[in-house]
């Protein structure tokens, strides 16, 4: 090809997706495709070739030819290699298929009809489900292939398929023997046991073209390494070069996946068509903040979100990441849609099950399917209309696929709702959607010549056959994943096979007979069996299923290893409860509840997959431009949230929740993690240890490698076991308390030359070897599963891990005491192979060490915060990993803390989190300084603080001293001009050394001092006074030289003595404090306001309820003069108009008139009007009307649309137009100026006070219009007695509402600060303490949660309201007003005295069904219920009446008269 040429192809293939490429070169037949002539081929064109009969069936079957099609079957008829990349959805399948089929039939037409009994095709698929799903998939065409064969006057060809995988019963197995399919459908696993049987050879000998389904799911792993020597041993037994099909979603590298079907050396043809395409895509949040940890409540929240989706689709098809959540879904999910509408689908459950899900969902019997992913790959389960997936999946491709099964057929627009759980699980999913719009994939890692998987395929092939050494290797090389296999290596494997694992057992764990004369190898007796038998490389893991005690409940399974490695007594966690491990039994581990106390053991998860590489560089770099957007414009969120909706297209309340999140992370730690920025931060815990947070974006194979080489450094440093935590965006040291350094040198601790010799030695420690060896030697059929057809146990298997690798690396499980240095590595393939796997495949070494070099080139910033508590990143870390908590906080308080945590400050504020509070220094160093009481505690005031300088003793304490020295117990030192220290005489010979001087010594305290060890004492002792002291601070009381001073506290910090920082407020210069002292002054810092608060149990809130809202018998009012005070708590409240004379303010006022509301009304204080969203409601006596005070209705009604006027009849329009041109009038002079009867006004102002149009002065108006005309009185009769019900005349004027004037550009749905902080401070006069659940009984027109909790927030900020945990049990943040406190308090210390409130359905107080157990109650007036001691007692819904508490006859009676009495 010229060189001109060559960069044409180049450049286009550069601008349009390249189509075809062989084996990396640009092939000449492919460039028109890329030059953009991309022309669709004609349906006519592309099927001339194929069979009339084939084409007839393909083109009554399908409208038209996929792109894909297209291009790959030209390819295929040539029997050329293909690999077709396309998404999912795109008829792969049956492009591979229909070719394969077409040549079948040319085939068995030229043979007379007849086709050999040979297995001619075999296609392999990575899942048995799959191979099932094929197979029914190949039964269309094959009948209708057939039945346009008898139409052409043809003979019929009978072409034969079979399934062959693990699930295969005996006697379909026997069949196929008899009868060798034509076309054979198989798993990787179930192709290499053919091999190894001589029937399977005999069979597989006549294949000609092979078919890889789903290759991208497999190359990446060993088991790919796997299947591509299989496909070589198949191809050295064929007697032509097999055709080679891949079928693949879009790839990166896709030339490494070519190579990887094909093997080395040989052309592949690549038809890539992308993998771009429209798609509906869409982050979903709770409607409340999302935290650490998704609490129960909010999980409901997102549940009935999931309902009502399920409901607007035909099908949905729900992914989620464990099979514990597949399970949890499933039945919440149940109870909202039925039973049958729902079903799960994972690898726990039994095939029927599985496959009866599939079935279903085909046949649109079923609306939600709850998948793992198992679901993920290319099954054909017919119409999905949407995807949802919980939480982010941790891989772009993985996301494509599993949104790529909605809409599976061609042309079809997938939809896919993610569903983000946690605040860092939203940046992910938002990172997710920001590759998918750039058409990012992440990049397959193919491993490079796995060994355990070469020495279990030369077993296999060896046994079957005889081989030159050299022949083999060269066999072996073909495959692409050991391409590069050196002799070494090679040599090293087989003396492995044929002289044994180790040398201990000798020849009987050898495999091979090995001639060394002509380099041939045979196998040995045996061999065969074991290969056959115990072959695959996929791990066994042996789970053990967790059993709750008494009920023997199965609550979950554990790790095999963590289950054998646990003893009774130790606590660990599971889901969100900690448990305490009872016994270890065979395949069980019997627990008890723990009642949350803190888990003693870390729950080692062996191996969660992590984060792709390519989706953790999304989320750093995500973090990299908001950090920028939100550094230009500090305190300013707007254009953050502009960039986020506008340029990621994520919806507003995704884009507020994670700029508010972020943002504060920014302020704490002045910058956010990114790939050019990592920050490390310190702050204490509460037992006084320190938390090292390094904040790493990079995914937790990278944080992996790197938390476990710093914990072996730290361990060599300070001689101490830490405990670590690796998380896909941070690394977790847990200090003790003696640990202290200089918090940058941390980021110099490891050095790239060195480091992975230390992580080497790390991984030899962890838990992570042993399991990757016992994998290893398994696949390596050191430890066959199976013998004399019997599976072996997993404790024996563990046991036979154990003896072997004592014989092949002694120093891995030798006693620590005998180890002199380092463990030393053997030389082994198979030690090798393990340390290898561990380095690179479940960490990333390689990633590591390019980091910790850009980190010695200083590209990257590196930013160190010693804070006073968690940044809001790190909360979130600490709180989402339970084990990391190393405090014994009960359960209750741990969330107090993840609260705590959250309250960083505004979002929107600028100023600096670092300092700690000035009164709690103040209090520690008036808490550290002595305050003797007499001679014996002034001596030992001395013995502790070493010496007291003469400026520091009070005038007290001068009497004490000199009678301490005329006793001779202490004695005054002169140390400068005018400078003296008081010293106590055991002390002395320590401060000769530094001052000297004459005094005589006092024996068995005089041993000799140095300068230096002497300064180092008496700093110690003296610091132990004091908070925060600068250097000068230090020396100056002691007339010491400060560079003296400065070494002697370098050597206590190195000790972990004394820390450095700039601590108090607006500290300019550094101060050294001890450490004891500052975690004390940490402590008080965050528990300063909280240090009263203990939060009440449900009940006692709503006791304090009744107290707070005047219904219990104590506290309700009298007389006319409380109104105000009770209408003002109901401000914005919506009760329907009945509902507020009869219930509403007749319970909390004894002696309650209903004029009193008018006359309330016409001084002009209060008005009445309906506010909504929706058109008003036919009867006006069920409306919700609301009581506002005057000042405040245009900010209530300006939450609320403005009304449209020209939706009323034509009556209400021509009141309203009389109204607006005379303003208020009254009802006669309405009459008037509308021209309408009494009965048609009446009508027309039920309408507009409906719409929220009109109101009148008084309330009787509004009564007057809710009561029939017969039923109203005169104004003079029997006044202030019963209800009273005046007529129209009583309303006194009508007038239209004044709503607020629309400001223009405000952006749609925003509120204004000031309407903000007027309905957050309403709601908290109305309940006295508010959290989210409590907003449920609030009209659906008032702010949403997250806006109000931003405002709670500022109050709280301000010092105005405080922020806590006031009542227990519910997730999410609190807030009260300072004098609901202590009221607060004071009812959990009131006695229970049975006492029985009674509030009706529309009472604000009906809070069963929303913050109380039981189903709710509709909020009308005519429903009832009754409380006894704050909890719901009985109901009575439309006249039924329930009990709902077990009580005694005589109580029951009571609460029953109670409900019916009016």
């Amino acid at each position: 090809m010229p060189l001109a040429f060559a960069r044409i192809v180049a450049f286009c293939g550069f601008v349009a997706q390249p189509s075809l490429i062989k084996c990396g070169v640009a092939s000449c037949r492919g460039w028109p495709h890329k030059l953009g002539m991309n022309l669709p081929e004609s349906t006519d064109t592309v099927l001339n070739g194929f069979h009339p009969a084939v084409s007839a069936w393909f083109r009554s079957t399908f409208p038209s030819v996929t792109t894909a099609q297209a291009r790959a079957w030209p390819l295929i008829r040539e029997r050329r290699s293909t690999l077709i990349a396309a998404p999912t959805g795109s008829g792969k399948t049956l492009t591979a298929f229909l070719a394969v089929l077409d040549d079948l039939v040319h085939q068995g037409l030229a043979n007379g009809g007849q086709l050999p009994d040979q297995t001619l095709v075999v296609y392999v698929s990575p899942l048995k489900a799959l191979s099932n799903d094929i197979q029914i998939n190949l039964q269309n065409p094959l009948a209708g292939i057939t039945d346009h064969l008898q139409r052409l006057g043809l003979p019929p060809l009978a072409i034969r398929t079979a399934v062959r995988t693990g699930d295969t019963p005996q006697k379909d197995r026997a069949l196929m023997r008899k009868h060798p399919p034509h076309i054979l459908v198989t798993t990787p696993e179930s192709l290499y046991v053919l091999l190894g049987s001589d029937s399977g050879r005999q069979m597989l000998a006549s294949i000609r073209t092979v078919i890889v389904d789903e290759i991208h799911a497999i190359a990446a792993s060993k088991r790919g390494s796997h299947l591509a020597l299989t496909l070589e041993r198949l191809q050295g037994l064929c007697s032509e070069p097999l055709t080679r099909i891949g079928l693949s979603a879009t790839q990166k590298p896709i030339e490494a996946v070519s190579r990887f079907l094909v093997g080395t050396g040989r052309p592949c043809e690549i038809v890539d068509i992308g993998h771009a395409r429209p798609r509906d895509l869409d982050i979903e949040v709770p409607p409340v903040p999302l935290s650490a940890v998704m609490a129960n409540d909010v999980w409901e929240l997102v549940y009935d979100r999931l309902a009502e989706l399920a409901k607007q689709h035909r099908t949905t098809l729900i992914f989620v990441n464990t099979r514990r959540l597949a399970e949890r879904l499933a039945r919440h999910l149940s109870e909202r849609l039925g039973k049958t509408a729902v079903a799960a689908h994972h690898g726990s459950l039994a095939k029927e099950l599985r496959l009866d899900a599939e079935q279903r969902l085909k046949a649109g019997e079923l609306q939600v399917l709850i998948a793992t992913a198992s679901l993920e790959l290319g099954i054909d389960i017919g119409d999905v209309d949407l995807v949802c997936q919980i939480s982010s999946p941790g891989s772009i491709n993985g996301f494509l696929q599993r949104v790529g099964r909605s809409e599976h057929q061609v042309g079809g627009t997938p939809k896919g709702r993610l569903f983000a759980t946690t605040r860092d699980d939203l940046i992910e999913c938002a990172a997710l959607l920001d590759c998918v719009r750039r058409g990012e994939l992440d990049t397959l890692l193919i491993p490079v010549a796995p060994l355990d998987v070469l020495a279990q395929q030369i077993i296999a092939e060896v046994s079957c056959q005889e081989w030159q050494e050299q022949a083999l290797l060269a066999l072996v090389r073909r495959a692409s994943p050991y391409a590069e296999l050196d002799e070494r290596h090679y040599q090293a494997l087989l003396q492995m096979l044929a002289e044994g694992y180790n040398g201990r057992q000798g020849i009987r764990s050898a495999y091979l007979h090995r001639d060394a004369i002509t380099r041939t190898l045979r196998g040995r007796r045996g061999a065969k069996l074991t290969a056959v038998t115990s072959g695959g490389t996929i791990p066994d893991n042996a789970d053990y299923s967790v059993l709750l005690e008494p009920q023997s409940l199965n609550i979950g399974s554990v790790n095999e290893d963590f289950a054998v490695e646990s003893i009774a007594g130790d606590i660990f966690q599971l889901g969100n409860t900690s448990y305490r491990i009872l016994r270890v039994e065979a395949g069980k581990v019997r627990v008890e509840d723990a009642h949350g106390q803190p888990p003693t053991i870390p729950f080692w998860l062996g191996e969660a997959p992590g984060r792709s590489a390519e989706l953790s560089f999304a989320v750093a770099r995500l973090h990299g431009q908001l950090d920028e957007l939100l550094g230009a414009t500090p305190g300013k969120l707007q254009t953050a949230l502009d960039w986020l909706t506008g340029t990621l297209g994520l919806n507003l309340a995704s884009a507020e929740q994670l700029v508010d999140y972020l943002a504060r992370a920014r302020l704490a730690l002045s910058a956010l993690p990114s790939q050019d920025t990592l920050i490390m931060e310190r702050f204490f815990d509460e037992s006084g240890g320190t938390q090292l947070i390094i904040h790493t974006p990079f995914g937790s194979r990278i944080n992996r490698a790197w938390g476990l080489a710093l914990r072996k450094r730290f361990c060599r440093t300070f001689n101490f076991e830490l405990q670590a935590a690796a998380s896909e965006d941070a690394i977790v040291l847990s200090l003790s308390t003696s640990h202290s350094f200089e918090l940058d040198e941390v980021w110099r601790y490891l050095n790239s030359n060195t480091a992975e010799h230390i992580l080497i030695q790390a991984v030899l420690d962890a838990p992570l070897f042993g399991v990757r060896w016992r994998w290893n030697a398994g696949v390596a059929l050191a430890l066959p599963r199976y013998t004399g057809g019997r599976k072996v146990a997993p404790q024996i298997q563990r046991m036979k891990s154990e003896d072997l690798i004592a014989s092949v690396f002694p120093d891995q499980i030798a006693c620590l005491e005998n180890l002199a240095g380092e463990r030393e590595v053997p030389e082994h393939p198979l030690v090798e192979q393990t340390l290898d796997d561990c380095l690179h495949e479940a960490m990333d070494s390689e990633g590591w060490l390019a980091l910790l070099r850009r980190m010695e080139r200083g590209e990257i910033r590196l930013i160190s915060r010693d804070l006073p508590a968690p940044s809001p990143l790190a909360a979130e870390i600490l709180s989402a990993r339970p084990y990391t908590f190393l405090d014994d906080a009960p359960l209750e308080e741990r969330r107090t803390q993840a609260v705590l945590n959250r309250r960083w400050s505004d979002p929107q504020s600028t100023d600096d989190l670092g300092a700690l509070d000035a009164e709690a220094i103040a209090g520690v160093c008036e808490e550290a300084w002595p305050a003797p009481n007499g001679l014996d505690e002034m001596h030992e005031a001395l013995m502790s603080l070493a010496c007291i300088a003469e400026s520091e003793v009070a005038p007290q304490w001068a009497e004490w001293l000199q009678a301490l020295a005329d006793g001779g117990r202490a004695s005054r030192l002169q140390v400068g001009a005018d400078q003296a220290v008081w010293v106590a005489l055991e002390r002395l010979s320590c401060l000769k050394a530094i001052y000297p001087n004459d005094l005589p010594l006092l024996p068995g305290f005089d041993e000799p001092w140095t300068f230096d060890e002497a300064l180092v004492e008496v700093l110690r002792a003296r610091l132990t006074g004091f908070g925060p002291l600068t250097l000068i601070e230090i020396a100056a009381p002691l007339a010491l030289p400060v560079a003296d001073v400065s070494q002697a506290l370098a050597r206590l910090e190195s000790e972990g003595y004394v820390l450095r920082g700039r601590f108090s407020p607006g500290a300019s210069d550094e101060q050294w404090c001890e450490r004891h002292l500052l975690a004390r002054i940490h402590r008080y810092t965050v528990k300063r306001l909280r240090r009263e608060i203990e939060p009440v149990a449900l009940q006692d809130f709503m006791r304090f309820l009744f107290d707070w809202q005047h219904l219990s018998e104590g506290t309700r009012g009298q007389g006319s003069a409380v109104l105000p005070q009770i209408v003002a708590q109901f401000e914005g409240y919506a009760a329907a108009t009945s509902a507020w004379d009869s219930d509403l303010l007749s319970a909390r006022i004894k002696d309650y008139a209903p004029h009193w509301l008018d006359d309330l009304c016409r001084s002009g204080k209060v008005v009445w009007t309906r506010l909504s969203n929706k058109a008003g409601a036919t009867a006006l006596r069920s409306t919700p009307v609301v009581l506002l005070p005057r000042s405040q209705v245009p900010l209530w009604s300006g939450l609320t649309d403005a009304p449209d006027s020209a939706e009323l009849s034509p009556k209400a329009q021509k009141v309203h137009q009389a109204l607006r041109e005379n303003g208020a009038l009254f009802f006669d002079e309405l009459i008037h100026e509308a021209h309408l009867l009494r009965t048609e006004l009446e009508t027309a102002l039920q309408e507009l006070v409906g719409a929220g149009l009109a109101n009148a002065d008084s309330f009787a108006g509004l009564r007057a219009l809710t009561t029939p005309a017969s039923k109203r009185q005169a104004r003079s009769s029997r006044r202030g007695r019963g209800a009273f019900v005046g007529g129209m005349d009583d309303a006194g004027r009508w007038a239209l509402v004044r709503r607020a004037p629309v400001a223009d550009g405000t952006r749609p749905g925003a509120h204004s600060a000031e309407t903000l902080e007027h309905v957050a401070m309403t709601l908290l006069r109305r309940y006295g303490v508010v959290f989210w659940r409590l907003l449920e009984r609030e009209a659906d027109w008032l702010p949403s949660w997250r806006e109000l909790l931003r405002t709670f927030h500022r109050l709280e900020a301000r010092g105005e309201i405080r922020g806590g945990r006031f009542v227990s049990g519910l997730a999410g943040e609190q807030f009260a007003l300072p004098e609901a406190i202590p009221l607060l308090r004071e009812v959990r210390r009131r006695p229970h005295d049975g006492s029985l409130i009674a509030v009706c359905g529309a009472d604000p107080l009906n809070l069963v069904g929303t913050l109380l157990p039981g189903g709710k109650v509709p909020a009308l007036s005519g429903n009832r219920l009754v409380y006894r001691d704050g909890l719901p007692a009985a109901v009575g819904i439309a006249g039924k009446q329930q009990v709902l508490l077990e009580l005694d006859p005589q109580a029951a009676g009571l609460v029953r008269e109670k409900l019916i009495r009016r």
